[in-house]
Parts: C-alpha cells; structure tokens; sequence
C-alpha cells in the first residue's frame, strides 16, 4: 500500500515511516438526534458500527451514565474510538484514533456525525506518525 496524504505532506516520500497513526476528533454542537445522547445501549452501538465502518477491531467496549449524558469508549486493536454526551445541551465529543493503513477513522468519525446529526461541527485531525 501506498504512502498516506499526510505522510507525504509530512515528507515521507519514497519511505514508510515505523508507526502511521491518524487522529481525526471533534465537538458535535446542537445535535438534532439528542435522543440517542442519553442512551448508553444505542451509543454502544453507534461505536461497534463506527468500526466497522472504519475497518478496526474492536477489543471491549466500556459504558458509564453520567448524569444525563453517557461516555462510551471502544478499545480497538488499532486504539479507540470515545463518544462523551451532554444531552441537555444537545452536545458530544468525538475521538476516533487508529493505527495502521488498513484503517478509516475519518469514515468512522463522519458516520458517528452523520447519525448524531449536529448543525455545527468542530473537527481536527493530526496524523501521528513516527518515521
């Protein structure tokens, strides 16, 4: 497989770097689908099909109820995806981390967006990559 987009903007041209890791995360703001930001089960699943979607691994899945708002996070082989709600303000936090070519987290952070459904978005990436 080829060098990634960021590894030739990071001047990896012509050689593999040693460990390719690819961060994409976000604020989810104004969410029209706020029902499922309280539903701990539904997150869950929302996460499993994150991915899938992203093709990676998943290891375990962790749930918590925390006040109105649920976490969520995926180990996967790759890293791990998180999913952080705040309901009553119709707000979540995103981090979908993954290592090796064979993954998608960009795919994976825009499926989790496209079923949240947010009217904002505040998104970065960062590639992490040791030559």
């Amino acid at each position: 497989m080829g060098l990634s987009k960021a590894e030739v903007t990071l001047g990896f041209a012509g050689r593999k770097p040693r460990v390719h890791g690819y961060h994409v995360y976000g604020n989810l703001i104004d969410c029209d689908n706020d029902s499922i930001l309280e539903d701990e089960e539904a997150l869950k699943n929302l996460v499993l099909d994150a991915a899938k979607i992203g093709n990676m691994t998943v290891l375990d899945v962790k749930t918590w109820k925390i006040g109105l708002g649920a976490s969520v996070v995926a180990i996967i082989l790759e890293s791990h995806i998180a999913i952080h709600t705040w309901p009553e303000f119709k707000y979540a936090t995103i981090d979908v981390y993954t290592c090796g070519h064979h993954t998608n987290p960009v795919a994976a952070f825009e499926y989790i967006k496209s079923v949240l459904k947010p009217r904002r978005v505040e998104r970065g990436e960062f590639p992490r990559i040791l030559e």
